[in-house]
């Protein structure tokens, strides 16, 4: 199964700037320290966002939970990297109750 509207998914920038690539977020910190040894920095947000809308819209869908307040998928794939390694992650995407777009939630290693 793939993401449902995959072309129409959307990433915040503050996910990846304030989140993912912060050393100060109480959660996104440690992300931020495995994305960095990658080579993804504030230099490079555009790229890391187009890698990860990628893995959304190319892979298939590894399991999907339903609740209450939407629908969220989880998607596994290969992240190519600005030193040149590809790295395995897990992407978070959810669709929100009455909602249409595919919004990312948070990435990691997988």
């Amino acid at each position: 199964m793939k993401l449902p509207n995959k072309e129409q998914a959307i990433i915040p920038a503050s996910k990846i700037k304030d989140y993912l690539l912060s050393n100060s977020h109480p959660t996104g910190r440690s992300k931020s320290n495995f994305f960095r040894m990658f080579g993804f920095d504030e230099t490079n947000i555009d790229i890391f966002e187009q890698c990860l809308l990628k893995i959304a819209q190319t892979n298939n869908v590894t399991f999907k939970v339903t609740s209450y307040h939407g629908k969220k998928y989880i998607i596994d794939g290969k992240l190519s990297t600005p030193v040149g390694r590809d790295i395995s992650i897990r992407t978070v995407w959810t669709i929100e109750k009455n909602g249409d777009n595919p919004r990312f939630v948070t990435a990691y290693p997988k």
